[in-house]
């Protein structure tokens, strides 16, 4: 009987004699000195501050108006000069019209566009944030949705349990306030875009509608419980911009990191006559067809006014990063400089060590 030649020899753990097990690989360990560090700052510094300045000239041109309208009025006389936000809270069912009127001091040039904003609205909340269907969204419908939607999943009916399309915090959450404006140089209403909000990608790829007649296939499911309209009415202006394809659905979909936020809500269309160079300066009106109640998580709601410049929306945060960076590292090769040329040794004496140089 033979044995094998491996299994006669004796195991061990010992690594195999290589240059990767035994650590023999060439590595690079910088040596930090006067001669590289303080370069190393000083270009820091000096490559950042007109790059912080640049930033924050882009971010000053655009230009910007914000109008909470949280507390605004009816301007229905039945209502006696309630707040929307009151009459809204006592019947969620019923509508309120409130008007508020405003003045830009200054011509928007440019695209310009309306975002909405909330405060205190924590959509990234983990439970929130799961709590939708993706293969619901991509036209996919069953009777059956996915669990994270509970309980916003199904609904009870005369004729039994319903699934909700489209199911979900998220979705039930839509913010629904109908937004307008009034010109009054103009003497009419500004034109609003409700498509071209959501990203390309969103749109094309993440939301799909279900093949045929929307209203057909919708109406086998139940609208969210918070929805007046169903998914297949939510543009009355645009058949293609309805179901799952519907552009204010989708921006509300990607949700927000930060509970202070603003989405885009509508674009103005430079197409038309007296708004071809922007939004000129002069008085306007804010109509609001009031059915979004914020007062259940203690937030505002405002309506924003922007342009835009080649990096985007205002945002002085970035352009500030950088000054205060490039100013602290020219501060700190400035310190250190003055140190290395006070307290270092030079070079000669660091290599004439001999057996009577003093040890320090």
């Amino acid at each position: 009987m033979t044995t094998n030649e491996s299994d006669s020899q004796p195991k061990t753990k010992k690594p195999s004699d290589s240059a990767f097990k035994q650590q023999r690989l060439p590595a690079w360990q910088p040596i930090l000195t006067a001669g590289t560090v303080l370069p190393t700052f000083f270009v820091i510094g000096i490559a950042f501050i007109p790059i912080g300045v640049g930033l924050l000239y882009f971010s000053d041109e655009v230009k910007e108006y914000d109008k909470d309208y949280t507390n605004c009025y009816s301007i229905n006389p039945a209502h006696n000069g309630q707040k929307c936000m009151d009459i809204i809270n006592a019947n969620p069912k019923e509508n309120c019209q409130c008007k508020i009127d405003f003045t830009l001091n200054n011509d928007f040039n440019g695209k310009v566009y309306m975002y909405y904003g909330l405060t205190n609205f924590y959509q990234n909340h983990r439970r929130y944030v799961k709590s939708r269907d993706d293969t619901q969204l991509l036209g996919q419908l069953s009777d059956v949705v996915s669990t994270d939607c509970e309980p916003f999943a199904y609904v009870d009916t005369k004729n039994g349990t319903k699934a909700v399309a489209p199911c979900g915090a998220i979705a039930n959450s839509l913010f629904n306030d109908d937004l307008s404006l009034f010109s009054h140089k103009h003497k009419k209403d500004v034109p609003l875009l409700r498509t071209g909000i959501a990203w390309p990608s969103d749109k094309n790829i993440k939301f799909k509608n279900p093949p045929g007649n929307l209203k057909d296939e919708f109406s086998k499911y139940e609208k969210p419980k918070n929805w007046k309209k169903p998914v297949y009415e939510l543009d009355p202006t645009n058949d293609d911009n309805n179901g799952f394809k519907n552009e204010d659905l989708i921006v509300w979909m990607r949700t927000a990191a930060l509970p202070t936020f603003r989405k885009l809500y509508r674009r103005v269309d430079h197409s038309q006559e007296g708004f071809l160079d922007g939004l000129m300066s002069g008085n306007y009106t804010l109509n609001i067809n009031y059915t979004y109640q914020v007062s259940a998580f203690e937030g505002t709601k405002k309506m924003i006014l922007s342009t835009t410049s080649l990096l985007g929306g205002k945002n002085p945060f970035l352009g500030i990063a950088y000054i205060v960076v490039g100013c602290v590292c020219l501060l700190l090769g400035i310190v250190l400089l003055i140190i290395h040329i006070k307290c270092s040794k030079s070079t000669s004496d660091i290599i004439n060590v001999n057996p009577t140089t003093p040890y320090q």
